[in-house]
């Protein structure tokens, strides 16, 4: 369980990554889509880096 739990920071910076992907194949013209993969992305650096600290 707890490598389930060590790579879900690895998980959000996957999703992030989709998220620009997407933008970038759709031209889309909202910031939206980058501000939420910022955030994601970020995110899970951040979470990924405090989990592994605490469970290790």
């Amino acid at each position: 369980m707890n490598d389930v739990i060590k790579n879900f920071g690895i998980t959000l910076i996957i999703i992030g990554v989709i998220i620009l992907g997407y933008y970038a194949a759709n031209h889309i013209t909202s910031n939206t889509p980058l501000v939420v993969s910022f955030i994601l992305m970020v995110g899970g650096m951040v979470l990924h880096i405090i989990l592994n600290r605490i469970l290790d």
